[in-house]
Parts: structure tokens; C-alpha cells; sequence
């Protein structure tokens, strides 16, 4: 089933997960035992993110480097089958544009339409690794809008490769929101204008990157609706576990955290004691959000699934 049709079917607000691909080399059962302990709350859909190459260099000889891109997780498309394989939920792969040349990306649709799979993330992706700013391949995109023109065009037959114009794919187009702004967008509202573009290019429903602070939520929300973006927008949580996450998070992420929670954290003695806050503050802004009507809340499990199980249960 579709996301845009899973909103619109379910009465009550639900939970879905974000997964991260184990490393290659991992074993699929390792992957598999981290999904089950998030099967209990029978989740209706998983998301799956997708990175982009990273690049290594080699000696190869005479104090020569050489470069060479190299994926260390395995393809979105595979582990998306692997679950699909074991458990019976809808998955969500995301696609992002760095490092893919368009042919790259309809082959990946093409691959998750074999599949049944009719869900899909589009994303623009972050720079590569030791770059400032984001560069697109020179035959891929610049911006998540096209990503998600070219969905929407495969959904209607329209293939570089002429030979598919029979097969009409049926993808359901989720895209990111950011309650704080991206970091590139010079103001809130240049990025609703560039959110605005992705929804008018074809995206059914906005899930927001992870945020702290519910009144930055509510006042992107508001602003989103002013600006006419009327599809179902998902608030995207992940609950704090270490005093470390408190530094890491807002650099990688680009969001603040409130005072109240730095002040609940440096009152915490031990590591147990920043857990048990990080969950606390997770399922006090989960219940505030439900309260306000949001349709459903996105967990990030970032490679842990007990915390979040821990919220879950007290909210759901």
C-alpha cells in the first residue's frame, strides 16, 4: 500500500521507523534482528536511507594515491528486497541524486517497480565527503524537485529508454521537510519555496528531518500551509541516548536543542541516567505532537531500536 493511502486510511495517528543499511560485509541476519524488536508495534511502513559514495584513496605505488569511490553499505534497492523477503511491511527506500546520473536513478525505479515496491524518499543528498557544496554528476540532478519530475514522469510512461513507454510505473513520492531550515537556505522562507517546488513537482507527503523543539515544528507547518503546501506533513523524531548525541547531532544535523533539554542532561550523572532523559524528552514531545493532530510520527532508530521501542510504548 501507498503511504499517501496508509494516511488516508488509518483513522488513528500510527509510528514508522527509519532504518540505516548495516556496513557491507554485515550479516543480513544482523539487520534482520534489529527490524523484529520494531515489528511488535506493526508498523506500516519502513524507510530505508540511502549514502552516497565516499571517496578513498590507495597508495599505488611511488608515493602515488590513487582515488577511488567506494559505497560502504549496501544498495538501498537490495536491503529494501531483504526485508521485503522477511517481514510483511511496506518498505520505503530513499533515492537521493548525489553521485547518481539519471539513467542510475530510472534504473533504481525500474529495479523497485520488478520488486512491487510502490514507495520511494526523493532526495537531493548531502555533499561528498570532504566537499563544501553539493555538486551533481554531470548527467544527474541539482535539485530533489527533478528527482521527483522524473518519478512522476515514469508514472506516466515517460522513459529515456523509449522502449518502456508501455510500462507506467505507480510510485507514491515522499520528500524532506525542515522544521529549522536547510542549512543552505538563506532564510525559512526560501526553503518552504524550495519545499513548495518538490510538492508542486508531484511529492505526496513531506516527512521533516529531526527536531527538538515541537514549536519549530508547528511554526513550519503553519508556514507551509500559508504558503499552500497542503499535503499530510509526518514530524520526524529521534530520542537522545548519550551525552555525545548532544554534540554530534547539532553539527551533523544542523538543528539546535532547547535549553531545557541541555539543562535535564547536565543534570544527569550517568550514562543510564542520559538515556533514560533522552527517552523521557521523546515521548513528552511525541505526546504533545499527537495532541496537536499530527497524522503520524517518523522514529529515526539510527542503528538503535531499544530506545525508541522504550517511547513507543509509552505513547502508542
Amino acid at each position: 500500500m501507498k503511504v499517501i493511502d496508509i494516511l488516508k486510511k488509518n483513522k488513528e495517528p500510527f509510528a514508522s521507523f527509519e532504518i540505516v543499511p548495516p556496513l557491507k560485509g554485515s550479516d543480513i541476519y544482523k539487520l534482520y534482528q534489529y527490524i523484529e524488536p520494531l515489528m511488535e508495534f506493526a508498523p506500516p511502513f519502513i524507510n530505508i536511507t540511502c549514502h552516497r559514495d565516499e571517496v578513498v584513496f590507495y597508495p599505488d605505488g611511488d608515493g602515488v594515491f590513487r582515488k577511488v569511490l567506494i559505497n560502504k553499505r549496501p544498495g538501498t534497492v537490495a536491503i529494501a528486497a531483504a526485508i521485503l523477503k522477511r517481514f510483511q511491511v511496506e518498505v520505503v527506500p530513499h533515492l537521493i541524486c548525489g553521485g547518481a546520473s539519471v539513467q542510475k536513478l530510472e534504473n533504481d525505479l525500474m529495479d523497485l517497480h520488478f520488486l512491487e515496491i510502490h514507495n520511494v524518499v526523493a532526495l537531493r543528498g548531502d555533499p561528498m565527503p570532504g566537499q563544501k557544496y553539493f555538486a551533481p554528476e554531470p548527467d544527474g540532478f541539482k535539485h530533489s524537485y527533478e528527482l521527483v519530475s522524473l518519478i512522476r514522469d515514469m508514472n506516466t510512461g515517460h522513459h529515456s529508454d523509449r522502449e518502456l513507454s508501455h510500462v507506467c510505473t505507480d510510485f507514491c513520492v515522499g520528500v524532506a521537510g525542515y522544521p529549522e531550515k536547510h542549512f543552505e537556505a538563506p532564510n525559512i522562507e526560501t526553503d518552504i519555496i524550495n519545499l513548495k517546488a518538490k510538492v508542486d513537482a508531484g511529492a505526496d507527503y513531506i516527512i521533516t528531518q529531526m527536531f527538538f523543539d515541537n514549536q519549530k515544528f508547528y511554526h513550519f507547518e503553519k508556514k507551509c500551509r500559508e504558503a499552500g503546501i497542503l499535503v499530510p506533513v509526518i514530524p520526524g523524531l529521534k530520542p537522545l541516548s548519550t551525552i555525545k548525541q548532544s554534540e554530534l547531532l547539532p553539527k551533523s544535523f544542523h538543528l539546535d536543542l532547547p535549553e531545557d533539554l541541555m539543562r535535564l542532561l547536565r543534570c544527569c550523572s550517568t550514562p543510564e541516567a542520559v538515556y533514560e532523559a533522552g527517552v523521557e524528552w521523546c515521548v513528552a514531545q511525541s505526546k504533545d505532537l499527537l495532541q496537536h493532530g499530527v497524522p503520524a510520527i517518523h522514529y529515526y532508530t539510527m542503528g538503535k531500536a531499544n530506545n525508541v521501542k522504550q517511547v513507543i510504548k509509552n505513547v502508542f
